[in-house]
């Protein structure tokens, strides 16, 4: 996900039952926002989206993150990028790998782009209907970002021919 093709924030069209942009949404937005800032976040926000990219510095490098409020459907969707792209000939095993890898993950899971080989871990909260906290936000970014950094090794020795899956896995996991 690069900055210029990240997810504008709204839907392809109205919802039947939308009048109006969210209030809801809207006061999330600024919460996510403001917890960023609380928590040492550094966020940017793009361009006239209802998205902000941080980064991590995670114990495997830094990852680089967007946080979105889908305003209109009053969800949250945290994504932390791999730093790498998978090469055209991995993405078979890189795929069995983090498939292998979101097998018994409880918050959130891997997601692989096969025409470009971006690895992504998506972490989110559906608050319809509910207040979006500054807790619900804390719970669903740090499980992502510890996440991706857990796998992220076990990731790059599949992606560069120096592990099979379940090796990797089997590593990681044990």
């Amino acid at each position: 996900m690069t900055d210029e093709v990240a997810p504008n924030g709204h839907s392809e069209g109205p919802r039947p039952d939308e009048g109006e942009e969210s209030i809801n949404g809207w006061r999330a937005f600024a919460t996510l926002g403001q917890f960023l800032k609380d928590d040492g976040w550094y966020p940017t926000q793009l361009e006239e989206k209802t998205i902000y990219r941080v980064y991590f510095a995670g114990d495997n490098g830094e990852l680089r993150c967007y946080a979105q409020i889908r305003i209109d459907l009053e969800q949250f969707i945290f994504y932390v990028i791999a730093p790498v792209k998978a090469p055209e000939e991995a993405r078979g095993v890189v795929g069995e790998y983090i498939n292998r890898a979101n097998y018994g993950l409880r918050i959130g899971n891997f997601e692989i782009d096969y025409s470009d080989g971006e690895i992504r871990y998506k972490s989110s909260v559906d608050f319809e209907n509910a207040i979006l906290t500054s807790a619900l936000v804390k719970n669903a970014i740090y499980p992502a970002v510890h996440t991706m950094d857990r796998y992220l090794p076990g990731m790059l020795g599949v992606m560069y021919g120096n592990k099979t899956p379940v090796e990797a896995i089997k590593e990681i996991e044990s």
